[in-house]
């Protein structure tokens, strides 16, 4: 069994060294790394380089990155990682342990770096939402086998709430494997912007989408900061 790990970037030069580093020993074994780069600016792809396997130019946007990566994908299991999340010790052992016909995929509980403790609040309601919703976000590192990503259309061509819908999609195949090891994501965003703020703004847009609103019109909120009534 051989692993992809897709790691879409865009303007990550500050912090991709440590992101790939940390898959080093991964490479060693059955095991690739891929980098869907949707043009930076920045040092990212040559800082890259040297850490990854392949890296391929895709156009801005996770759901492209992510699916112009997978094209690439030698690896019978998919696994999408963000470039500021690190992934658990025995996280491939794990994935191989569980995932199969009956679970093709899946992802990991999360927990959140960073100095509010409300960040430890955040992270338990997400774990906690996953569960029950049987939806996953992009930071909790959703895993896939080829064959269920291909069976449910890979990731939609939208702008935002890529993950939600690839979730939906994966759900009527199977439910996900909740894996209690959990991955450490950066919780730049909360304290960037306000964890309360920040935790408003993600259910307006959640509800907005369920809502039937245009994906492209809540990715400009999001990081725009366009006034949520538009």
């Amino acid at each position: 069994m051989k692993f992809s790990i897709i790691v879409p970037t865009l303007n990550e030069a500050e912090g991709i060294i440590p992101c790939l580093s940390a898959l080093k020993a991964l490479r060693d074994g059955d095991c690739e790394v891929i980098v869907a780069d949707g043009g930076s600016h920045d040092l990212t792809v040559e800082l890259a380089a040297p850490l990854a396997d392949k890296i391929t130019p895709a156009e801005t946007g996770r759901a492209r990155q992510m699916n112009a990566g997978s094209e690439l994908a030698q690896g019978d299991i998919l696994i999408f990682l963000h470039a500021d999340t690190y992934l658990p010790e025995r996280a491939l052992e794990l994935i191989e342990q569980t995932i199969g016909n009956e679970k093709p995929w899946g992802r990991f509980d999360i927990r959140l770096n960073g100095k509010p403790w409300l960040l430890k609040v955040i992270a338990f309601m997400m774990n906690w939402r996953s569960r029950l919703t049987g939806i996953a976000t992009g930071d909790q590192v959703i895993f896939v086998t080829r064959a269920a990503f291909a069976a449910a259309g890979r990731y939609p061509d939208i702008a935002l709430m890529e993950d939600i819908a690839l979730s939906k999609a994966l759900n009527k195949i199977a439910r996900p494997l909740c894996l209690d090891a959990k991955v450490t994501s950066s919780g730049r965003k909360w304290e960037r912007q306000g964890a309360i703020k920040t935790i408003l703004l993600m259910w307006w847009l959640r509800l907005r989408y369920f809502l039937g609103a245009d994906p492209q019109i809540l990715a400009d909120i999001y990081y725009k900061g366009e006034k949520w009534t538009r």
